[in-house]
């Protein structure tokens, strides 16, 4: 029996340059495994890139997902916007398996960290500085890009990095 051709193929410039675009969006699904039960789970949360260029997240230890990834820091972020008109399935989207690593409170890089993101969440002055609030890095693993009807590319962790971005 012939085996079928893998549909995903590798990320050529247009897919990169897609998948960073999407990675400029500011808020993101993340997917996450309770901490209590192991079941999967998902949660809206506010989407960054560090100075460097890495994916960053700023959450309260109140919400479930602080302690999912304590518990299990392997998690996947899926960015993408659903346009006015179409089918929601033909819209670009981008799938990023990462690691979750919390930013201590003391880390000499939350200082920069802080000012970074509150230039593309200025809302979050509310309450960047709370106690339970903790920046926490997504370092890719690996990523897929469904870029519309019939264009799925995978890409490494080092292809989602831009021009001048340095790999967490």
């Amino acid at each position: 029996m012939a085996t079928k051709p893998d549909p995903v193929q590798p990320a050529d410039d247009a897919a990169l340059s897609q998948a960073r675009a999407l990675m400029t969006l500011r808020h993101a699904a993340l997917a996450w495994a309770d901490a209590e039960t192991g079941h999967p789970s998902v949660s809206r949360i506010a989407f960054g890139l560090c100075p460097e260029g890495g994916p960053l997240t700023l959450i309260s230890a109140l919400a479930p997902h602080s302690a999912g990834l304590r518990a299990d820091p392997r998690c996947s972020v899926m960015l993408g916007e659903v346009g006015d008109k179409g089918d929601p399935l033909t819209h670009p989207r981008l799938m990023i398996r990462a690691r979750a690593t919390f930013v201590a409170a003391d880390d000499p890089a939350r200082p920069a960290l802080r000012d970074h993101w509150l230039k593309g969440h200025p809302k979050a002055a509310l309450y960047i500085d709370f106690a339970d609030f903790a920046f926490v890095r997504l370092v890719p693993e690996s990523a897929l890009l469904n870029g519309g009807f019939a264009r799925a590319c995978r890409l490494s962790a080092a292809e989602l990095q831009g021009p001048g971005q340095v790999a967490e």
